[in-house]
C-alpha cells in the first residue's frame, strides 16, 4: 500500500494540521511516512498545501508530480491541483468558495459541504476535521482511532478537552463522503 496525498487551501483552514495528523496516524500504524508542508504568507490569506505519503515500504522521495488523492479547499488550489490527480484517483473538494467545479472524467470527484457542516455544528474550528473525516471515508489509509491519537499528539494538552468534538467532526465528515 502506498498513498500519495496533497491537501491544499488557504492558510488558516487547518491544511498543515490535517497533514500532520495523518502523518502521526501513519507512524502509529507502523507505516513509512513523509510530511512536506508548503506555504506562503498564510496569515494574510495566502495558499498552503501539504504532501503526505503513507506506505508499507520505504519512500524514495517526498517530491511528487501526481497524487492518488487531492483535497482542495479553495478555487486556487482546485485550479492548480485538479490536473495532478492520477487517472483513477480521488479529488475531494469543499463546495464553499468553489466557483468552477472540477471537470475531469477519469477520476472520482467527491464534493463535500464541510463549511456548511461546521456551521451546523456551531464550531468553525471543526472544519478541517470534517474534511479529514471525508478523506478517511474515501481513502481509509489509517484508522480513525489512530487519527484521534495523532490529533492528541499535535494538540497542546490545554486543548485536549476538544478531542470529543473533533471525533464528532471526523465522523460527520465520514458521513458526508458516503
Amino acid at each position: 500500500m502506498k498513498e500519495e496525498i496533497i491537501i491544499a487551501g488557504f492558510g488558516g483552514q487547518g491544511v498543515l494540521s490535517m497533514g500532520k495528523i495523518l502523518a502521526y496516524a501513519g507512524l502509529m500504524e507502523g507505516k513509512e511516512v513523509t510530511w512536506m508542508p508548503s506555504y506562503g504568507p498564510e496569515q494574510r490569506g495566502g495558499t498552503a498545501n501539504v504532501t503526505v505519503i503513507l506506505s508499507d515500504e520505504r519512500i524514495s522521495s517526498p517530491i511528487l508530480n501526481a497524487y492518488d488523492t487531492v483535497v482542495v479547499l479553495n478555487q486556487q488550489s482546485l485550479d492548480r491541483f485538479e490536473s495532478k490527480v492520477k487517472p483513477g484517483g480521488v479529488l475531494i473538494y469543499d463546495s464553499y468558495g468553489i466557483h468552477n467545479a472540477p471537470t475531469r472524467q477519469d477520476i472520482k470527484v467527491c464534493r463535500i459541504d464541510a463549511m456548511e457542516a461546521s456551521f451546523e455544528m456551531k464550531n468553525a474550528k471543526s472544519y478541517n476535521m470534517i474534511v479529514l473525516g471525508a478523506l478517511l471515508s474515501l481513502r481509509p489509509v489509517v484508522t480513525i482511532e489512530n487519527v484521534i491519537k495523532g490529533l492528541k499528539k499535535t494538540l497542546p494538552e490545554r486543548h485536549w478537552d476538544t478531542l470529543p468534538q473533533n471525533e464528532e467532526a471526523l465522523r460527520c465528515g465520514m458521513s458526508l463522503a458516503e
